[in-house]
C-alpha cells in the first residue's frame, strides 16, 4: 500500500495482519481522487476531511498528501490509532490532522459540538457491518458538520447497497471496481 500521489507520492503505509482491517485499495483511492478532483478544480486544496473507521489512515493520509488542510482520523481501535500514527510519522506529518479514537457517532457528535466542517467525509466501515452505513448516513444528513457543497462517500461492497437517500443526503453516484464501490452523497 503506497500514497498515490501528491507530497507523499510513492511513500509506503504500513498495515496490521489479518482480514480485519481491509484498507482501501491503491487503484480505488486513486479513482477516488481523480473523481474528487475531476475537471481540474482544485477542490483539494486546503479541504477538511473526516476520514471514519479510518483503519490504515492512508484516505486521510492521501488527502494530506494532495493538499488537504485538516483530516480528521476517526477510529475506535487502539492498535489502528497506532498505526495511523505510524504511518503519519513516517511521512513526517507533523500538522494538519487530529486522531479522534472513537467510535464514529461519537466522534462526529464531538466535531459538530465543536463547530467543525467538513468539505470531504470518507466512511468505510467493516463490510460485515452493514447497518454501520445507514446510522453514520442518517447521522450525517441531519449534521452541521456538512456544507451545501460537502461531499460525503462511503466505500462498500458491490453486492451491498447502503441505500439512495437519508433524509436530505442524496447518492448522486456510484461507481464499482471489482468487488467493491463507492457511493457519492450531497445535500439536496
Amino acid at each position: 500500500m503506497r500514497v498515490i500521489a501528491g507530497k507523499y507520492r510513492s511513500r509506503r503505509l504500513r498495515s496490521l495482519p489479518g482480514i480485519d482491517l481491509r484498507p482501501t485499495a491503491d487503484r480505488l483511492r486513486e479513482t477516488l481522487f481523480d473523481v474528487l478532483s475531476a475537471g481540474g478544480r482544485t477542490a483539494l486544496e486546503q479541504s477538511h476531511w473526516i476520514d471514519c473507521y479510518a483503519g490504515t489512515g492512508a484516505v486521510g493520509i492521501e488527502a494530506l498528501s494532495r493538499g488537504a488542510g485538516m483530516v480528521y482520523f476517526v477510529e475506535a481501535s487502539t492498535p489502528r490509532v497506532a498505526l495511523i500514527r505510524q504511518n503519519l510519522q513516517s511521512l513526517g506529518v507533523e500538522t494538519g490532522f487530529q486522531i479522534l479514537r472513537k467510535n464514529s457517532a461519537r466522534a462526529l457528535a464531538d466535531l459538530e459540538a465543536q463547530g467543525a466542517e467538513a468539505d470531504v467525509v470518507f466512511l468505510d466501515p467493516p463490510y460485515r457491518m452493514q447497518a454501520e452505513y445507514r446510522r453514520v448516513l442518517s447521522a450525517l444528513a441531519d449534521s452541521k458538520l456538512l456544507k451545501p457543497t460537502s461531499t460525503v462517500i462511503a466505500e462498500h461492497q458491490r453486492k451491498f447497497d447502503p441505500g439512495e437517500l437519508f433524509q436530505s443526503l442524496a447518492r448522486y453516484r456510484k461507481l464499482e471496481q471489482g468487488d467493491s464501490a463507492l457511493s457519492f452523497y450531497r445535500k439536496v
